[in-house]
């Protein structure tokens, strides 16, 4: 054979993974098997053999990738996050440059709520476990605060400030209360946990998203209208 036409000759492909990707492989199992069960149970009702059973790996393969159930439990939570905090950001940071001076406050929570919402809307029961987690968490109370903070602050605070072009006047605290109003109508819907269903005797359902999106936006923005009024005089109740 000339060298040209062994130039030409593709090499010949291997067969099989590497071991980096096999490693990379059951490591995303033993993550998507540990989200589900966080996400039934919380963190403190599973326990690491009982991922390793259901992952069909060794429980000191737990210990090896992520040292504790803590730090499998960060590892899941961290995994997602990221994924949404981009999301999220971009969204917003697109938002704030095509509107200009002329932001709202529907504008700049549909922004923050849609891509989590098409996400709730349209991927696996990884993502929906995932939403169901984050319910967990912003309900615990001796730790679930210090986790939410630790991954989406950044992009908490980033919101704020968008809906602060829209609102002037209004005062820091009622821009946070707000939020915290919203965060609570967020995680509730995620959860996906029927309560609507059964409320509404079926008119509604926890599993559609896209009739949640146009109201909790409207809702949303006229709350923080509501609450954050010029010259703090809150609506009566």
């Amino acid at each position: 054979m000339t060298s040209a036409a062994r130039a030409e000759t593709p090499a010949p492909r291997r067969s099989g993974r590497t071991r980096a990707e096999k490693s990379q492989a059951t490591r995303e199992r033993i993550l998507d098997v540990a989200e589900g069960e966080f996400s039934r149970h919380g963190m403190d009702g599973v326990t690491l053999r009982a991922v390793a059973r259901k992952a069909r790996v060794d429980t000191a393969l737990l210990h090896y990738y992520f040292d504790s159930k803590k730090g499998l439990f960060d590892a899941v939570f961290l995994r997602r996050a990221e994924v949404l905090n981009k999301d999220r950001m971009e969204a917003l940071d697109r938002y704030e440059a095509e509107a200009g001076d002329a932001v709202t406050v529907e504008g700049a929570v549909a922004a923050f709520l849609n891509p989590v919402l098409d996400r709730c809307a349209n991927a696996g029961p990884g993502w929906r476990a995932y939403f169901a987690l984050i319910g967990v968490v912003n309900n615990t109370p001796l730790w679930g605060g210090e986790t939410m903070t630790r991954y989406f602050d950044p992009v908490i605070h980033r919101l704020i400030k968008v809906v602060r072009r829209a609102l002037p006047e209004a005062r820091e605290e009622d821009l946070f209360w707000s939020y915290h109003m919203l965060s609570g109508s967020l995680t509730l819907t995620l959860a996906e946990t029927g309560r609507i269903d059964t409320l509404s005797g079926g008119i509604c359902r926890s599993d559609d998203i896209a009739a949640v999106g146009p109201r909790m936006i409207a809702y949303a923005a006229a709350g923080f209208r509501a609450v954050c009024r010029p010259g703090g005089d809150q609506p009566s109740a």
